[in-house]
């Protein structure tokens, strides 16, 4: 029997990986690291903090009796209260001194600022791997011609590797996001009970620079470039908004890779992967359901949808702090990040299999090119001595007899044909057939498809990049 609740993020889509920086061990033994770098700092700057005390705390970071602490929350409703005291039972001869001067958001926010940060270095890892291996794809199929769609309508061609460029520019327009949140990162630092810091002007007797100094040195510790430079009790609460923006960016990019690959299995051109024993319906056998990329874009709807939680915390915010926050923030931030996660793991696995049917797609041109060789066949007329005005006239009602024979009685194009039995183009159907190598009709696919990957991705990309394929497992 099981009758408790699972996140489906836990038991089906996110990795163990991102699951671990959400997780408790993650946020409170770097609760605990926190009050270690906060003694060490305050000995180093004079305070009756001794060497034994802080290497008693360092030595039960990751000693955590959750059960203590479930008791101790309990019995006094607050939650780092209660972790103080269970790291002080785990480090009695240091219980005096852990915490000092500080306040909850001291462990609290500067935790959650670190795990933004650890969650972000993860989703720019993924995010260089899709691009990555859509850039192969790309290179391998930038010069195969493929039917362009305007409002899903026959348009002029494009290459299937150049249409993949357009989904990895959005991708790539979001690393640049990632980037950006990456490196503006700050910890909150340490700044008491509504950003004064009046705590510490007090245990350091006044001494501004001392105060300074324990800042940079927190900052230091945890790898960061400094602290908040102002702040309430809590670091403003746009930065989570900011944050879920960006996660919501690549939740709109990856919908949009998968709602097109969902219309182009439609078209039975490109397949997401689909392995030997899997079942499409459990009705219809013979179905091949594009289910990877459905689910891409159901979590990435949660996301988009998910990402105002943050923007309305931040606009709600009373003065130096309110707790409303609390309760939102500690659902709404961790499963951004978790179904981006799943997002990107089922993109990673998507990509790396795409299945490509040439055939389909040479037909599907074909069946639209004479339509779009018109204009080619016009001007070969009028070389040989037609009037343009004319000659277009009369491929226009051609065109509307072939287009009415395909539509009302589900017949081929027969536009070429009759073409090449109008005396007045003066041509031969072998001569019009010539116009009809879809290559000509591309443009400056295959290069501009190179001059992206070459320019712009690579470069971009090969820091985040480890020279391994990131492996990635669909366990449903």
């Amino acid at each position: 029997m099981n009758a408790v609740y699972e996140s489906p993020f836990s038991a089906r889509y996110a990795s163990k990986e991102m699951l671990y920086v959400f997780s408790p061990d993650m946020k409170f033994s770097t609760w605990r690291k926190l009050w270690v770098s906060l003694a060490k700092a305050e000995m180093a700057l004079g305070l009756p903090i001794s060497p034994e005390q802080v290497a008693e705390m360092e030595a039960n970071i990751d000693n955590i009796d959750y059960e203590t602490a479930r008791q101790r929350e309990k019995e006094v409703r607050h939650d780092v209260m209660a972790h103080v005291y269970t790291f002080g039972k785990a480090a009695p001869k240091a219980a005096g001194i852990i915490h000092l001067g500080a306040t909850s958001a001291y462990v609290g926010d500067n935790t959650d600022i670190i795990q933004l940060r650890e969650g972000l270095l993860l989703i720019r890892k993924k995010l260089a791997a899709v691009l990555d291996r859509l850039g192969r794809f790309a290179e391998e199929h930038k010069a195969q011609p493929t039917l362009g769609f305007t409002h899903f309508q026959p348009a002029q061609l494009t290459t299937v590797g150049k249409r993949a460029t357009l989904w990895m520019n959005e991708l790539l327009m979001d690393l640049e996001e990632v980037d950006s949140r990456i490196q503006n990162l700050r910890l909150l630092g340490s700044k008491g009970t509504t950003g004064t810091q009046a705590s510490f002007v007090e245990l350091f007797d006044g001494d501004d620079e001392k105060i300074r100094r324990m800042e940079r040195m927190i900052a230091d510790d945890f790898g960061f470039a400094g602290a908040v430079p102002v702040s309430g009790q809590t670091y403003s609460r746009k930065v989570d908004a900011q944050a879920l923006a960006t996660l919501s960016g690549i939740a709109q990019s990856a919908s949009k890779f998968a709602t097109d690959l969902r219309l182009l299995q439609h078209l039975k051109e490109i397949e997401e992967p689909f392995e030997a024993h899997q079942i499409g319906s459990s009705a219809m056998p013979y179905k091949r359901n594009p289910m990877r990329s459905e689910r891409i874009c159901a979590l990435a709807r949660y996301v988009i949808c998910d990402s105002l939680n943050p923007s309305f915390t931040a606009a709600t915010q009373w003065f130096e702090r309110t707790l409303d926050d609390s309760a939102n923030k500690r659902i709404s931030v961790p499963e951004a990040f978790l179904a981006v996660d799943a997002i990107l793991n089922i993109m990673l696995n998507v990509v790396s299999g795409l299945v490509v049917y040439p055939k389909v797609i040479e037909q599907r041109v074909m069946n639209e090119l004479p339509f779009m060789a018109t204009e080619n066949i016009m001007m070969s007329a009028v070389k040989r001595g037609g009037d343009r005005q004319e000659l277009h006239e009369r491929i226009r009602e051609h065109s509307m007899a072939a287009g009415k024979r395909i539509k009302e009685e589900g017949l081929e194009n027969d536009l070429i044909d009759r073409i090449a039995a109008d005396p007045m183009f003066g041509l031969t159907r072998e001569e019009i057939l010539r116009e009809l190598d879809p290559a000509r009709y591309i443009g400056r696919c295959p290069a501009q498809v190179d001059d992206f990957l070459n320019e712009y991705v690579k470069p971009r990309i090969a820091p985040y990049l480890d020279g391994k394929t990131m492996e990635v497992e669909i366990t449903l």
